[in-house]
């Protein structure tokens, strides 16, 4: 079992790293087409955000790249610096899906309050339980490695939940741009690569605890049967 778990990770490893480069290949290929329009990922947010009444909801450049998230403490879209003055094709696509988060919060989107809620157990699973799995497997209590599994599930169902979040939140942001005219028909099949190639990672993410979670099972159930 733990020969069959170490290669299911093997195989989420590696699906991982194709899916990140596909991500960073489309992202960067379609970073340096522009728009027709000439709009920057700061404008259509503020933009869609105005015509949604979210007036209230700043836009901010954030430094780094793909660092953009939507704050729903601060009521702030970040944009990382790049996406933020850029009018490229992949800068509209991300700019408009933090948008579809805040759009999310501003109508009390049911998966993005059970995510907000699951997040205090998720970062405690993610930051305590292997630990516990590792410290009780190496001191014999078992009741203490199954506490550290116990945490780390809710890793696996926080990104579970995400999955829904952040695919309405691409789909919001396609038919923002659509609706709205940012883009033009052409333009649309570039936006829709960049958020699928997104999309993708949090799939990635979540196979990836899974199979973390199953090497970890595997491990606590051989050492019981020793």
């Amino acid at each position: 079992m733990d020969v069959l778990a170490l290669v299911l990770m093997g195989l989420v490893f590696v699906a991982s790293l194709a899916i990140q480069g596909g991500l960073q290949a489309t992202f960067a290929r379609y970073s340096r087409v522009a728009n027709s329009r000439g709009l920057t990922g700061a404008q259509v947010a503020r933009a869609i955000l105005d015509a949604h009444g979210l007036t209230h909801v700043r836009v901010e450049p954030v430094p780094g790249d793909l660092t953009d998230h939507y704050d729903p403490q601060a009521k702030a879209v970040r944009l990382s610096e790049p996406n933020y003055a850029s009018p490229s094709l992949a800068a509209l696509a991300v700019a408009a899906h933090e948008v579809g988060h805040a759009v999310q919060d501003a109508h009390g989107y049911a998966w993005l309050r059970v995510r907000a809620s699951l997040w205090p157990a998720a970062s405690l699973g993610s930051n305590l339980g292997p630990i516990l799995v590792i410290l009780g497997l190496a001191l014999g209590a078992f009741g203490l490695a199954k506490l550290g599994l116990y945490l780390y599930l809710a890793v696996a169902l926080f990104q579970l939940i995400t999955l829904p979040v952040e695919f309405d939140a691409s789909r919001r942001a396609l038919e923002f741009l659509r609706r709205m005219g940012f883009l033009s028909q052409g333009e649309m099949g570039p936006a829709r690569q960049v958020l699928t190639w997104a999309a993708l990672t949090y799939v990635a993410a979540l196979a990836s605890s899974l199979a973390t979670i199953l090497y970890y099972a595997s491990l606590l159930m051989g050492r019981r049967e020793e």
